[in-house]
């Protein structure tokens, strides 16, 4: 005998950040026109559509870097847990270790080894742990990267495959402890035994942190995330479960986009 909750369906999850009515220019040109997108908490959401679509400047916006770029205007609201991270009050740097960010290209500091790197962002915020190496050891676990870099934290990081350094930065990022991180196509120049090592990361840190992260490969949304966005010509076209996206498209624009119609 069926029970009478079989058929109930599941709450929707939390929402963790909400874009309302964002729009967002770089000197005349127009990027964003009125996004308004709910990211899930403590999900991965993937956001989709061809070159120039504003995959990038939309996960820019969400922790205030597409306003240091010169000539960069955003209008409109972004909540995080319930606040416009755009009023007055807001201190964007503060801001950017809730939401931290990755991006497509490891940046490292040459001159810098290793473990400092690694304790770059909590230093420069005046939070250095008195235990270092419990932290930094706690840090490269959250990675996979202890058992590969333990030997080597007095060194440079130019020597290390671009993994490597991809997911060092990952650590970087977490070690400010973000409620959310961005990730800006971290995958794009990394071989394909990295990719998978980054995206089984990805699935790890899905479990504890919101994830939005941007991908040009719909094949790699399909892989690592909960929900996916689409976008097209700065314009949301389609948000839902990953699987309903990619198998049960409501707008033809994301059908014709995912069975490479065009894109």
């Amino acid at each position: 005998m069926n029970s009478p909750f079989d058929s109930v369906p599941a709450p929707p999850p939390r929402e963790k950040l909400r874009a309302e009515a964002l729009f967002a220019t770089r000197g005349t040109t127009p990027l964003l026109r009125g996004i308004n997108l709910g990211i899930p908490e403590k999900k991965v959401t993937t956001i989709i559509g061809p070159s120039g679509c504003g995959k990038s400047t939309f996960v820019r916006c969400l922790n205030r870097m597409h306003e240091t770029e010169p000539g960069a205007t955003t209008r409109g609201s972004v909540l995080l847990d319930g606040r416009d991270i755009y009023a007055d009050d807001v201190d964007p740097i503060y801001l950017r270790r809730r939401v931290g960010m990755v991006f497509s290209k490891p940046n490292l500091f040459p001159e810098l080894s290793v473990l400092e790197n690694l304790l770059f962002g909590v230093r420069l915020a005046g939070e250095l742990p008195e235990e270092l190496g419990p932290f930094a050891e706690r840090l490269l676990r959250r990675v996979d990267l202890w058992s590969e870099l333990r030997g080597r934290l007095e060194e440079g990081p130019e020597e290390l495959p671009y993994g490597l350094q991809q997911r060092l930065c990952v650590a970087r990022a977490l070690a400010l402890g973000p409620e959310v991180l961005l990730m800006d196509e971290p995958c794009s120049v990394l071989d394909p035994v990295a990719t998978s090592r980054v995206e089984e990361l990805i699935h790890e840190l899905g479990e504890d942190y919101t994830l939005v992260v941007v991908t040009h490969s719909m094949q790699q949304a399909a892989r690592i995330s909960d929900y996916t966005a689409f976008f097209d010509q700065g314009e949301l076209v389609e948000f839902d479960e990953t699987d309903v996206v990619f198998t049960k498209p409501s707008d033809p624009r994301t059908e014709d986009y995912i069975t490479g119609r065009f894109g």
